[in-house]
């Protein structure tokens, strides 16, 4: 499994371009009626954490890395009391059925597969009912010659069982226009609507 902390000393961060995801600042700005409590798990730096700050939402970003939660603090002072040092499996009972959204961009692609049902189970535990996870998911299942995982890319079909329709309603599902450099086409951008 990778050492996110060792990567974040190291400065091997490819995946942060100093900026908040584009697809989701779309979403966001195309949506600004939509308020509420926000987590994004695996938030690194904090970009899209300041982001929906900004936007109105009262967002937390939740990291597996101390260094990165202490760099996040630091990049954003202003924001510093919303990042969270802690492990997304290990959340306190009482974030259970607190958040109106979630947005996830990093996070699963990083988790090995086998970990993906235990993301699902626990994005809907912390989702409240009528809740919506807006994700920009990594579909290109089939690396580039020399690439491997993380990012772990994700089928169409495995992403519907993940989210299956007795419990999730789909609201979005499309390629997103916008994308970091590199991401063009290999991302979907699906809104989920937790129904109980």
């Amino acid at each position: 499994m990778t050492d996110w902390e060792s990567c974040y000393i190291e400065g091997n961060t490819p995946w942060d371009k100093g900026a908040p995801s584009p697809p989701l600042s779309v979403w966001v700005q195309a949506h600004p009626q939509l308020q509420g409590r926000a987590l994004v798990p695996g938030c690194g730096l904090g970009h899209d954490v300041v982001f929906l700050a900004e936007a109105g939402y009262e967002s937390v970003g939740v990291d597996l890395s101390a260094t990165a939660i202490q760099r996040a603090m630091a990049t954003h002072p202003g924001h510093a009391s919303r990042f969270v040092l802690g492990d997304l499996f290990a959340l306190p009972e009482a974030w259970k059925g607190s958040f109106d959204f979630i947005f996830e961009h990093t996070c699963l692609c990083a988790l090995p597969p086998h970990l993906r049902q235990a993301y699902a189970e626990t994005v809907g535990q912390l989702l409240r009912p009528g809740g919506l996870l807006v994700g920009v998911w990594f579909i290109e299942p089939e690396m580039d010659p020399g690439e491997s995982g993380p990012p772990f890319g994700i089928s169409l079909e495995e992403l519907s069982a993940l989210f299956p329709p007795h419990a999730w309603a789909v609201e979005e599902d499309y390629i997103p226009e916008q994308a970091y450099a590199g991401r063009e086409k290999r991302e979907r951008l699906r809104a989920l609507r937790k129904i109980s």
